[in-house]
């Protein structure tokens, strides 16, 4: 028996001919593939026009991009530039001809690190102040000549000349060390120490001239010349001594206006009326 159905079936199958089945997507699915695939092609010519006008605004080339150009050097910026973050270059220089500047908001800082990161000099210029911030200071010219240079032990000036333009003058609260102190031609050179006393010392000797002027030592209390091992030199046509005591002299010689210089122990000087003879013992009262 299922030998014959079958028989049936394939009699059947054979009378009705070979059978096709069909393929692919269709019907709305079709349709919606078609739409993805238009939306995207939509989508990469958006990219594209997008991606070439940022490459024509932000002017893309081989070379670089803007005023930024890559040389076999490094980098060639033109113009101004913003940084937002820390520069870290080896060598910043401008143009041949043209001047660098540096421009910020609060202050520039320049930092000079070590292998550790560890800052050994820095340089800050504020709204304020110039700081900078190092185990030495120097000023040196084109020709390497040392101008100026400072560090914790002393501060030194190589210049040939330092002047000093401030209304007040300089203060040194201690001591100086120098071969010449000189006012410009024509200017008054003043040396005062308003609270304290003014020392003037040098193992070979101390000069003070005037060559176009007068000189003038005051003070309050008193004066003194002092030289232990030489001679006081009193060098010049009129020597006057106005303020000198005057002895008491008779009146019978009262018109009489030569006087003579007396001396007392103690090395005071004074004026008596002159005679004869010596008048000084005899007025020698004025000496106590």
């Amino acid at each position: 028996m299922p030998q014959e159905q079958y028989a049936h079936r394939s009699a059947m199958q054979s009378s009705e001919g070979p059978q096709v089945y069909k393929v692919g997507i269709y019907g709305w699915r079709k349709r919606c593939l078609y739409f993805f695939v238009l939306l995207l092609m939509i989508l990469i010519l958006v990219n594209l026009a997008m991606t070439i006008w940022i490459l024509k605004v932000m002017n893309f080339t081989i070379d670089g991009m803007g005023n930024l150009r890559i040389t076999e050097k490094g980098l060639k910026l033109e113009g101004d530039s913003e940084f937002l973050k820390p520069l870290y270059a080896k060598e910043i220089r401008s143009r041949p001809g043209n001047p660098l500047y540096f421009q910020s908001a609060r202050n520039v800082t320049v930092n000079i690190l070590n292998e550790k990161t560890k800052v050994l000099t820095r340089l800050v210029t504020g709204p304020q102040a110039v700081e900078a911030h190092s185990q030495k200071f120097e000023v040196k010219s084109l020709s390497g000549k040392l101008l100026f240079s400072a560090d914790d032990n002393e501060v030194v000036v190589g210049a040939e000349r330092l002047r000093v333009l401030g209304a007040e003058g300089t203060v040194f609260p201690k001591s100086i060390e120098t071969p010449s102190v000189r006012a410009d031609p024509f200017k008054e050179l003043r040396l005062e120490s308003p609270t304290r006393s003014l020392v003037m010392e040098a193992p070979k000797g101390i000069e003070i001239n005037a060559e176009a002027g007068n000189m003038e030592a005051t003070c309050r209390t008193e004066l003194k010349l002092e030289s232990k091992d030489g001679e006081i030199t009193l060098n010049a046509a009129n020597i006057k001594l106005p303020r000198l005591p005057l002895a008491s002299h008779s009146s019978a010689g009262s018109r009489q206006k030569i006087y003579e210089l007396c001396v007392c122990s103690n090395g005071r000087l004074f004026l008596s009326q002159a005679g004869a003879s010596s008048t000084c013992q005899i007025n020698t009262s004025i000496c106590s």
